[in-house]
């Protein structure tokens, strides 16, 4: 029992299900900032931040985008790396260029998502995804 605790190599299946861990949380955590965005589109749309001077309605479009559809399709486990595209880039502006000249506590949120959802596109969505069940059996 120690023995297996202590090992360093995860088997198949503890590495599966700590991938679909991770998916579940880091997505399910970011829709939970992507839905209030989509939900108050219209409100926000003018007031949005722009840090990379696309204007404020296409840079709340582009987050909502990433927090909410990539979110889900993270959580889905379908098209998980493509998904992941979206999620970095938004995490990186947000976490280098929005909160720049923040202090750590700041941008330390979006610096937690962007090295978890660097970690899931290194990994890949794991065999409980639906990747997996479309494109993963030969």
């Amino acid at each position: 029992m120690i023995k297996r605790i202590l090992t360093s190599a995860p088997s198949a299946f503890q590495k599966n299900i700590a991938l679909l861990i991770g998916r579940l949380t880091f997505g399910g955590m970011m829709l939970a900032h992507g839905w209030p965005k989509l939900a108050g589109f219209a409100e926000r749309s003018s007031v949005f931040p722009d840090p990379i001077g696309l204007g404020s309605a296409t840079s709340l479009a582009l987050a909502v985008f990433a927090e909410f559809f990539c979110a889900i399709l993270l959580m889905l486990g379908l098209g998980t790396r493509l998904a992941l595209i979206p999620l970095i880039i938004t995490m990186f502006v947000a976490g280098f260029i929005h909160h720049a000249n923040d202090p750590f506590s700041v941008m330390e949120k979006s610096l937690l998502f962007l090295s978890g959802y660097i970690v899931l596109f290194i990994l890949g969505p794991g065999k409980i995804s639906l990747d997996h069940m479309l494109f993963g059996k030969k």
